[in-house]
């Protein structure tokens, strides 16, 4: 990428000596303004077709995920036509001054439109997987990265659910089973239901609870009415400073969040970062 759209900010990383990881979830839209239903229509054209502000656009996005360190997006688009042929994900790694980011590719429509999960780090993953999710329709996933080794290693999966209820209760019980033998997790992302629904489905909510931090509501962004974005955590893991952020375009609002972590975890995240600086 060339321009002053493309120019990189100073790569940051992040500082462990509190003990905290700041985290942040947002489905994008792929950076379509959204803030009446009737946009839904009016604004439709722009899912397949370029428009000359998206870019300035994912520059203000960029100057907030730039304060975290580790974002999980989804909607974002892959590199076609209706995106001007950037890749948001590398984008916005590239203006936030993220050091390591993956694209998970999850419907191509080839030229037109390459709908993806994006996954922004500041420390490097150990390992990242992709999960295609079961579903009537194909089309959805999660990213799974490993930050670290071991019984104390952080597993973070950053997910778009389906709208259906027969969908997304195959996807939560595909996740239930890679989930279940892992320690220190957190799960992100639009899981197009609510908490109430979540807790409904026995064998995601049992066979490894996953605590939710307090559910804000994010949908849609210029009336939340509904709290269909999350950032569920394990037992080990304690939220702090959980907070919805402003109107980012998009019809769902970014969640935020800072993660304690348990001090073996943190031991397995030095780690990391200390071969990150050598």
């Amino acid at each position: 990428m060339t321009g002053e759209h493309s120019q990189r900010v100073d790569i940051k990383t992040p500082t462990l000596d509190s003990g905290h990881l700041r985290l942040l979830t947002f489905n994008m839209q792929v950076g379509i303004q959204t803030s009446a239903y009737h946009h839904y229509l009016t604004r439709s054209w722009q899912h397949l077709l370029p428009h000359p502000q998206r870019t300035r656009r994912l520059d203000m996005v960029s100057n907030v995920l730039s304060h975290f360190d580790i974002v999980g997006l989804q909607e974002v688009d892959g590199g076609s036509f209706r995106s001007n042929h950037i890749n948001q994900v590398e984008y916005l790694a590239t203006r936030a001054g993220f050091p390591h980011h993956f694209q998970q590719l999850n419907r191509n429509l080839g030229r037109i439109a390459q709908h993806s999960n994006g996954l922004l780090s500041r420390l490097a993953p150990t390992r990242i997987e992709e999960h295609r999710l079961p579903g009537t329709l194909p089309g959805r996933g999660a990213i799974h990265a490993h930050y670290g080794e071991g019984p104390n290693a952080l597993h973070l999966f950053v997910a778009h659910l389906a709208l259906s209820h027969r969908g997304r209760v195959q996807q939560l019980d595909y996740l239930s089973e890679i989930i279940q033998p892992l320690r220190h997790v957190v799960v992100m992302g639009d899981l197009n239901c609510t908490l109430e629904q979540l807790n409904s489905h026995k064998r995601f909510s049992t066979s490894f609870p996953l605590h939710p931090v307090r559910p804000l509501l994010s949908y849609p962004s210029w009336q939340p009415r509904r709290a269909l974005d999350h950032i569920l955590l394990s037992d080990t893991l304690e939220a702090k400073n959980v907070r919805v952020l402003d109107h980012l375009f998009s019809d769902h609002l970014p969640i935020a969040i800072e993660v304690a972590l348990p001090p073996e975890c943190i031991m397995v995240l030095e780690a990391l970062h200390r071969q990150q600086n050598l």
